[in-house]
């Protein structure tokens, strides 16, 4: 693995908040879309891994840090337009009308993924997802988005945390162990800047809905990534999800949880370069 020369970016979204991100490497375009709580860093060990085959996107999403706040009830609608704002920026960078991106998504990230080749898939050439949390949608997360961002605002980290555990339906047994491994306390900025973005989070998963068959409108080559022991629904949603897909291929890591784009990025790298790999060539335009 060599060492990325990484150039910055940023841009202004349609309301005017500020995406801040980063690009290298050479190839064909991979933008990459991090989960809640994440951030450029959260794709950067398989960005990295990567890069010498194709040139990777990174950025940080609308509310997370470095990028800008967008007023509150954000949807999912927003962060498609961003993603699109986006292709287009590496367009012109590249100087390619159509640049073909292979868009890539963790968990939040691949929910936006998602909604992005499903209501403008111009411009993107593969779709690869892991684990999108399509369980964690509609009226149940309404009252638990209320009560996060009652949380978040008077500084109580353990009830923020808690209703966080609900919307994710993480097992308590993973709590504690996570809880045990974690002697440091959390950087302050670093938790305000994750915690900040979850809120925004939580307002669009709350707008939405749990609907898998919707997804079959998605024409684009797709890849489903999971990990074998992550807890229920996830592996259930998972599966629906694969199947509603017209042209999708579900691999299953054993012994992965939904951690596994940052306990396992040679596995993950390894993936996508084999997904990537066997699409047919870009048909000359």
């Amino acid at each position: 693995m060599t060492s990325t020369a990484w150039q910055e970016f940023e841009l202004a979204a349609a309301d005017g908040v500020r995406l801040v991100g980063r690009y290298g490497g050479s190839g064909e375009p991979v933008l990459f879309l991090h989960g809640s709580g994440g951030g450029l860093h959260s794709w950067a060990p398989i960005a990295e891994r990567l890069s010498g085959e194709y040139q990777v996107w990174l950025v940080a999403r609308r509310g997370y840090g470095p990028s800008g706040q967008p007023a509150p009830g954000k949807r999912f609608a927003d962060e498609v337009d961003d993603v699109h704002r986006l292709v287009r920026q590496i367009g012109a960078t590249n100087g390619a009308v159509e640049p073909g991106v292979h868009l890539v998504g963790a968990s939040y990230g691949a929910y936006v993924a998602l909604h992005t080749a499903l209501a403008e898939p111009g411009g993107l050439r593969s779709l690869a997802v892991f684990e999108p949390p399509l369980f964690a949608a509609g009226p149940r997360i309404d009252p638990l988005a209320t009560r996060y961002r009652e949380a978040f605002e008077r500084g109580d980290t353990a009830a923020s945390l808690a209703v966080l555990n609900e919307v994710t339906l993480v097992p308590e047994q993973i709590v504690a162990a996570f809880a045990a491994a974690s002697a440091a306390e959390p950087d302050p900025v670093e938790a305000r800047r994750a915690g900040l973005g979850w809120r925004h989070d939580l307002d669009a998963l709350a707008a939405d809905d749990t609907d898998l068959a919707r997804w079959s409108g998605i024409a684009l080559p797709s890849l489903v990534m999971a990990g074998g022991d992550t807890w229920p629904p996830m592996p259930e949603t998972t599966r629906g999800l694969a199947a509603a897909l017209p042209d999708a291929r579900l691999v299953v890591w054993p012994g992965q949880l939904h951690f596994a784009t940052a306990t396992a990025p040679d596995l993950v790298a390894d993936t996508l370069r084999e997904f990537l790999t066997a699409l047919p060539p870009r048909t000359a335009r």
